[in-house]
């Protein structure tokens, strides 16, 4: 017996080792290799022989493509672009007899999809030795057998093929055989024994021949066997078959126990001459675990898997053998019938996932493979999606398919799909299969954040503590991730020309907005900015939405009394006719609030009067009249205390004293120094008697003067004075406007200074109010000499000098 890994057989797969390339004409390739390389040797360079560079070869995703279960036995190496085994290749492993043993494939390339197919055409190797079934022959002969009757012979078994199976044979020498060789119809040797020398059963009753199988391999291998040959009686005829080959269908999967065929032969000897038996010559291993043979009657049945996609067509070689050895064969054809048992098989060999949302549609997003083991019309597939989805299968090349977008994706609207895709075969009955792919959508920065109101408002009361929350604004982004995190800021922009940002803030994170400052109502009532909502995607999309911040009022504003003025500020009087009527309009007291709404609605109240009962004042008005008429026992002074309160919540309030006098002329009005009032209130009453005695002071020294002259030169009397005396008046109250329409009383005083005779009290007396029908002070003032002496005249009294003045 030979052996398999001689170094003989390394030696032929290093000479082996060259490839020879064949290139068809519709660019698929065809390599021819030796059997048995090792693991990783190179078969050819594809990317060279599909004339594409190795970036290229990388990008479109170069693999090798098998159909269902079969066995990959070579890749492709992305580095090199080598096309290189991955498995032992054992040539009688995959085709077993077959004259031709040839591996295809499918290089497949995406982007786009094609398809080369890749032949490889396996050469036999001698790596196997010739070997017989058994390691004896026992041989029958008659010594009745004429010389030159043929026996045959079993034939050696070798798994190679063509030059390397066994081309001869080679028999011990010997006296009464020799050795002839022949061809069988399937074209293997066969060797018989041939009657050199009749046979004596006297002289010798058994012999032991070696015959030896030589193959025809480099180095040559070989088997052997012994040939057992007894001597016996005569035997005349050999079987013969009814038929020298028989054919017959068996259906794919047929049950254990079913009959095949039945071979028969016939032998014209009788008794154990005549008696016949069936046994298989040449059986390979696997139609040995399939079909069993009954010795006796010749029926082959089954005892294995038939399956048409493991082997469609089946010979054997069946033996009949007498009773004392002579022996006949018949060969016997067997063709498997296909049935529709296979499923079509669904293969995802890529898919592109996943897959971002503005891919336009008719983007090829996978590639499907179907493949049914069936044959004819049970091969032929359909395959579709069953679901209502924006992808479809269009058919590309042989068993492909490429799974397109038919439509455009919204990952806002549908993230992922989960569809079906179903395979049905033309059968009877059809099969399908079904399988679930997932794709799902990757996310492009297609939304700008959008606010859930078209405009906000906030509303925040004056004097507002800074850092206070006004609002909040909320914008949504259904992208997702960093394509829809949301981040707000204030647009830049000015407030009463200040810019935003010293106003307001906002959180980035929560869109919470912020007083920065403390606002005051009475400042502004109202301002807008704008928010802006920016996503973190590239590049970034946004969107503004208006903020209206409202201020709303605080009753933090007392009144402001305009007239007469507050209490401590000044001394008012203001005087009334004896005769006035009751409901006659006395004066009036003017206040504004700088708050709004009901903080400024404004309520006038005596709280303190000499005589409660004399006087009203108009609660919204301000307009104090008199009650009732004036009588002559009412007190010709009289003190109001007004208090104006607001309507705020809680109320403020401001007072102002209102000093009335009860008179028809101002001659009537007591001296200065009787009105009092309190001095710590006001210190321009101080600096009105420091002036007054300035002035009097000033007036003595200057008429004491007057009156030295005047004695010194009395022949010639002189003029007291050239012109106009200016005596400085009393403080004048300013001129007070309307304010708003709200009729502010308008009184303008003037006050002139006369010199007086006759006086004892020395003081200056009140002159009527300044009106139409009195005469200006540049008049009253300005007086000839002889005016002057009518009115001093010669007296021997000191003049005396009075002047009252109402002070303000």
């Amino acid at each position: 017996m030979g052996d398999k890994g001689s170094p003989g057989l390394r030696r032929i797969l290093s000479f082996a080792s060259i490839i020879v390339l064949l290139r068809l004409a519709h660019g698929d390739l065809s390599y021819s290799i030796p059997e048995e390389m090792k693991r990783g040797s190179v078969i050819g360079n594809v990317a060279k022989d599909l004339g594409v560079d190795l970036r290229t070869l990388s990008s479109r995703k170069a693999r090798i493509d098998v159909e269902g279960t079969r066995k990959r036995y070579c890749d492709i190496n992305m580095s090199t672009g080598d096309l290189i085994t991955s498995e032992r290749i054992d040539r009688e492993n995959i085709c077993g007899q077959k004259p031709s043993c040839v591996l295809k494939y499918d290089i497949v390339l995406e982007n786009p999809l094609e398809l080369r197919r890749v032949t490889l055409h396996i050469q036999d190797v001698n790596d196997n030795s010739p070997e017989f079934k058994d390691d004896n022959i026992r041989m029958e002969i008659s010594e009745s057998a004429d010389k030159g009757n043929r026996f045959s012979i079993e034939e050696a078994h070798d798994a190679d093929i063509g030059q390397n199976a066994v081309q001869r044979y080679v028999l011990q020498k010997n006296d009464n055989f020799v050795l002839s060789l022949g061809t069988s119809s399937g074209g293997s040797k066969y060797g018989e024994l041939v009657l050199n020398k009749e046979l004596d059963r006297e002289e010798q009753q058994e012999m032991k021949l070696l015959l030896t199988a030589v193959d025809g391999g480099s180095p040559q291998r070989s088997g052997t066997v012994v040939i057992h040959v007894v001597v016996l009686d005569a035997n005349d005829n050999a079987p013969v078959f009814t038929q020298a080959e028989y054919q017959t269908t068996l259906r794919e999967n047929s049950p254990l126990k079913t009959s095949v065929i039945t071979v028969s032969a016939t032998d014209a000897d009788e008794g154990i001459n005549g008696h016949v038996t069936y046994e298989f010559n040449q059986l390979s291993e696997k139609s040995h675990e399939i079909f069993s043979l009954d010795q006796n009657t010749g029926e082959i049945t089954v005892i294995g898997e038939i399956d048409y996609e493991e082997g469609s067509k089946y010979e054997l070689f069946v033996e009949a053998k007498d009773g004392y050895g002579l022996t006949s064969e018949a060969k016997v054809i067997i063709k498997i019938t296909d049935v529709n048992d296979n499923a079509p098989m669904i293969h995802v060999k890529s898919l592109n996932v996943p897959i971002p949302e503005n891919v336009p549609p008719g983007t090829e997003v996978g590639i499907i493979n179907v493949q049914d083991r069936d044959s004819d019309n049970n091969k032929q597939v359909k395959c579709f999606i069953q679901q209502s989805v924006p992808f479809k299968l269009v058919p590309s090349i042989k068993n492909y398919y490429s799974l397109v977008t038919t439509g455009q994706l919204d990952r806002e609207v549908v993230s992922d799909y989960n569809i079906t895709i179903t395979a049905t075969d033309e059968g009877s009955p059809p099969l399908s299969s079904s399988k679930s792919v997932h794709l799902s959508v990757a996310d492009i920065n297609d939304n700008p954040p959008v606010f859930e109101e078209q405009s906000y408002s906030a509303y925040v009361t004056e004097n507002n503590r800074p850092g206070s929350s006004l609002c909040s604004v909320t914008a949504r982004d259904p992208d997702w991730r960093q394509n829809g995190t949301v981040v707000y800021s204030l647009l830049p922009g000015e407030v009463n020309g200040a810019q935003v940002s010293s106003y307001l803030s906002v959180n980035g994170d929560t869109g919470v907005i912020h007083a920065v400052r403390s606002f005051d109502y009475e400042q502004w009532r109202s301002f807008k900015v704008q928010v802006m909502a920016r996503d973190n995607g590239s590049p970034p999309l946004s969107s503004n939405v208006s903020v209206s911040v409202f201020i709303s009022d605080v009753n933090d504003n007392s009144p402001q009394i305009l007239y007469p003025t507050p209490e401590g500020n000044s001394f008012m009087t203001e005087l009334v006719p004896k005769a006035a009527h009751g409901g006659s309009l006395v004066s009036k007291v003017i206040a504004v609030d700088a708050d709004s709404g009901q903080n400024a609605w404004l309520s006038y109240h005596i709280v303190k009067s000499t005589d409660p009962g004399l006087f009203t004042i108009g609660l919204h008005s301000g307009e104090i009249r008199t009650q009732r008429d004036i009588s002559e026992s009412d007190s010709m002074k009289q003190n109001l205390i007004v208090a104006v309160k607001d309507n705020g919540q809680p109320s403020l309030s401001a007072t102002c004293s209102m000093h009335l006098l009860i008179s028809d002329n101002l001659a009537e009005v007591p001296e200065l120094k009787d009105i009092s009032y309190d001095d710590k209130n006001s210190k321009l009453t101080w600096y009105l008697i420091i002036a007054l005695v300035c002035v009097s002071t000033f007036f003595l020294t200057f008429i004491i003067i007057i009156l030295g002259v005047r004695f010194c030169r009395r022949r010639k009397p002189r003029m007291l004075f050239d012109g106009a005396v200016a005596i400085p008046s009393a403080y004048l109250p300013p001129n007070y406007a309307d304010v708003d329409g709200t009729g502010t009383l308008r009184s303008t005083y003037n006050y002139d200074a006369y010199l007086t005779t006759g006086s004892r009290t020395s003081d200056f007396k009140f002159v009527s109010s300044y009106n139409d029908n009195t005469l200006p002070a540049d008049q009253t003032l300005r007086k000839s000499p002889s005016d002057f002496a009518d009115v001093f005249g010669d007296s021997d009294g000191s003049p005396e000098v009075g002047m009252l003045v109402k002070p303000f």
